[in-house]
């Protein structure tokens, strides 16, 4: 047996370096692969690698086995098992674990998934994207038998004081007592500073965070912007494959020009306090005019006399936005989440939107645009660290920053002296690259 122990410093290795080791090896002495291009020796049909650490040198094995002699290339963070040739991760056992939880409707099941795909590690990414794709297959077919979305997906957003997550306390129990499964989605700020997140949404909804029919996943923003999670709109896929048929997305506290959520779901629903501004308020363009529901919280009390004024004032601000259906124009409604006064009609509206705009085909077609949409995202995502690890940019950009902050250049030339580093190919002669191989 060949041990095949990982060392970062080791550089990747040519095949003739290899084939050299492979022959003086035969006495025994361990193989070192580099952790940056996993290269596992499978001989004669077998592989006959492990992941055992040790020293250069210092660990024995038996004589090689006789047989044919291949090689992986492939980056050994990409792959969920270390040491194999790619495989067919939809087959994993921690994959197939996984998925057998949530179509059973195991709420640890979509805890561990939900931490899978929000996790930066490369070989967890690959086992994310094989789960996710299961999950696909399994509600395409919900989908056919049943003739429409499975799960109803509902934005919610405001700005920071407007009452979303006891909006959400008193709108989900009444979902769960009507007979529905509710999966809370509840995105918290990250701080710019040290990077960590309070994630104290879950303490103002006690009652529904009991509740054996709900299920409330707080998560960090993590720096995005838009006022949700990088990885939200995958959450919201697993939390529909796990039966959870309305789905709410809360989002931090917003402004008028943040409602990436809108594209992650099928009704975007704005809540504003009584206190929410104006009718001009109303004509700004930005969130209000995405919104197809405006929910007057807080209508209760001293407050109700100026809900009702914004009310009023909104839904003549209404009429002077475009609407973006054809078959629904946006409400305004008042709602208490302390006397539940409204909650019934926020939800008749809620379903009427989701019945005009299936029946029309709009919500369909919504749906597919928001998947060529986080296609793009996906895209712009990775192309930033492609930026970040192309070698001519890392050798660059260090200087270009000292220049940029001495006011030696400005920042748009430094970006386009750093672009055009980047177009280029890191082009080098087979002799560089075998020499910079056998290093």
């Amino acid at each position: 047996m060949i041990r095949c122990i990982f060392s970062r410093k080791v550089p990747k290795l040519s095949p003739s370096v290899i084939s050299q080791m492979l022959r003086t090896d035969r006495h025994g002495t361990s193989v070192y692969f580099s952790t940056d291009h996993c290269q596992p020796v499978r001989a004669s049909g077998r592989t006959t690698t492990s992941n055992r650490i040790s020293r250069w040198g210092n660990n024995h094995s038996p004589a090689l086995p006789v047989g044919k002699i291949r090689y992986c290339t492939q980056p050994a963070e990409a792959l969920v098992s270390p040491c194999l040739q790619e495989e067919n991760l939809s087959q994993h056992p921690v994959v197939q674990r996984l998925f057998k939880g949530l179509v059973e409707g195991q709420r640890a099941s979509l805890a561990e998934s939900i931490t899978l795909v929000e996790s930066v590690h490369r070989r967890k990414r690959a086992a994310a994207e094989a789960l996710l794709q299961l999950v696909l297959e399994h509600l395409q077919q919900k989908r056919v038998k049943w003739k429409k979305p499975s799960a109803f997906r509902i934005g919610l957003t405001g700005p920071p004081g407007a009452g979303k997550s006891t909006f959400i306390e008193a709108f989900g129990k009444f979902l769960t007592d009507s007979g529905h499964k509710v999966a809370v989605l509840a995105v918290d700020p990250s701080s710019s500073t040290t990077g960590g997140s309070l994630l104290g949404d879950k303490t103002r909804m006690p009652e529904l965070s009991r509740d054996m029919n709900a299920y409330i996943r707080p998560s960090p923003t993590s720096g995005t912007l838009g006022g949700v999670n990088r990885r939200t709109n995958e959450a919201i896929v697993l939390c529909e494959g796990a039966g959870y048929d309305v789905i709410l997305v809360e989002t931090v506290g917003v402004g008028q020009s943040e409602f990436v959520v809108a594209d992650m779901v099928d009704m975007f629903v704005l809540l504003v306090p009584p206190a929410g501004g104006d009718e001009l308020q109303g004509l700004k363009k930005g969130i209000v005019e995405v919104a197809d529901l405006v929910v007057v919280n807080k209508a209760d009390g001293d407050l109700l006399p100026a809900a009702r004024r914004i009310q009023a004032e909104y839904t003549s601000a209404l009429k002077f936005v475009r609407p973006r259906s054809q078959v629904w124009r946006p409400r305004v409604i008042r709602v208490s989440s302390l006397t539940k006064e409204g909650i019934p009609k926020a939800w008749d509206r809620m379903t009427g939107f989701r019945s005009k705009t299936w029946n029309s085909g709009e919500l369909d077609m919504k749906r597919r645009q928001q998947h060529r949409v986080w296609m793009w995202n996906h895209i712009q995502d990775s192309m930033i660290k492609l930026f970040r690890q192309h070698p001519r940019v890392q050798r660059s950009i260090d200087a270009m920053e000292d220049r940029v902050m001495r006011g030696e250049v400005t920042p748009g030339a430094a970006a386009d002296a750093l672009l055009r580093e980047f177009q280029k190919s890191p082009k080098t002669s087979n002799a560089e690259q075998i020499k910079h191989d056998e290093l």
